[in-house]
């Protein structure tokens, strides 16, 4: 799938603005993005239920302007799933092909075989209100793919499950995906589920890609302040460059207020005096009571503002001697291993010159 610089305007205001993007075959492909940042919107264009104001869908080699949504080799699974409750499992599956004229004979085959892909083989005369929220999205599933369309578009689809439930349909979307090796396209607001189910995920906002790449490219290396926060949780520094050498792109720098002093990489242009973030992630901090040992360690001293156990967790919040609040992750590897943390503690937060991000937008 080709999209080239699509556009979609309600009353002169941009929904999506001058999107380029390639989809491959084969990909689990996420689009991430708050509420009003014109992911559904680009999603119903491909799927041919909003008209773009500008641009071109490109789909298998071939030009979708002016191919009405029934017409185009893709199908959309919506949030609510919008199972039919008056009819059995089978027939909801069956409904596309029924529609199309298919023989019956073909239509109980490719059922059968839809019912087996999804684990839903002995429930297939159940109605919708018989089952649980996970089996009705299994038949929403289903009956998307029984086309067997070129591109699945999937609206939010994990949204109405509970949280254990979503977790373990990931997985089998995943699964599924890689078994019939057709190009999903996701749209979710979910960082955890665009970071569990995509090859690649576009971060969006405002109408526009912000940054493109695989879930570890995007977290781990984010281009700008806005990706990095939404991406999961973080922790930004101001800070002044002292030296930068532009040969092997490491640079000095002093943090605000308590002129803490670190290393990082860099890609760019910075030079000394700069302005800039520093960034990073609460899982890459340690937090001790005693003053840790260890070169490229970025050291600062701080207070136990905040303290949550979450089992296989636990999340700290530190005032530093600037004041700023750290957040700090730290994993519990063994029963009843916590560290031994109280309110109003002071501890030495650490971490490795690698862990920093530099960030200038």
């Amino acid at each position: 799938m080709q999209i080239k610089n699509l556009s979609k305007n309600f009353d002169g205001t941009p929904a999506v603005a001058n999107i380029d993007l390639n989809i491959y075959q084969g990909e689990l492909f996420t689009i991430l993005g708050g509420s009003g940042c014109g992911k559904s919107t680009l999603l119903r264009m491909l799927a041919g239920f909003e008209t773009p104001s500008a641009g071109q869908i490109i789909i298998d080699g071939k030009d979708m302007s002016g191919i009405p949504a029934y017409d185009r080799p893709v199908n959309m699974m919506f949030q609510s799933y919008a199972v039919f409750p008056h009819m059995t499992v089978a027939q909801n599956i069956s409904y596309g092909l029924k529609k199309d004229g298919v023989e019956k004979f073909q239509i109980e085959t490719r059922v059968n075989e839809m019912l087996e892909l999804v684990q839903l083989s002995e429930l297939g005369k159940r109605k919708p209100h018989q089952l649980s929220g996970g089996q009705r999205q299994r038949v929403a599933l289903a009956r998307a793919l029984i086309k067997k369309p070129k591109v699945l578009l999937l609206d939010e689809p994990l949204a109405a499950l509970d949280r254990k439930l979503r977790e373990q349909t990931q997985f089998e979307l995943m699964n599924l995906q890689y078994e019939l090796g057709i190009t999903f396209v996701v749209v979710t607001h979910d960082q955890e589920e665009a970071m569990t189910l995509s090859s690649r995920v576009a971060v969006m906002n405002e109408g526009r890609f912000i940054q493109i790449g695989t879930p570890s490219q995007v977290y781990e290396s984010p281009n700008n302040k806005f990706v990095a926060d939404f991406f999961g949780t973080i922790n930004f520094f101001n800070a002044t460059v002292q030296n930068a050498n532009q040969d092997s792109k490491v640079l000095c720098a002093t943090l605000e207020k308590t002129g803490t002093k670190l290393d990082a990489k860099f890609d760019g242009n910075i030079h000394a005096g700069d302005q800039i973030t520093i960034a990073v992630r609460p899982e890459k901090i340690s937090i001790t009571k005693n003053n840790p040992e260890g070169q490229n360690l970025t050291i600062t001293k701080g207070v136990v503002e905040d303290l949550a156990y979450y089992g296989n967790r636990s999340i700290y919040r530190i005032r530093s001697q600037s004041g700023r609040i750290i957040q700090v992750s730290a994993q519990n590897f063994t029963r009843s291993e916590q560290l031994a943390l109280e309110w109003d503690d002071e501890v030495y937060l650490s971490w490795n010159s690698s862990c920093n991000v530099v960030l200038t937008e």
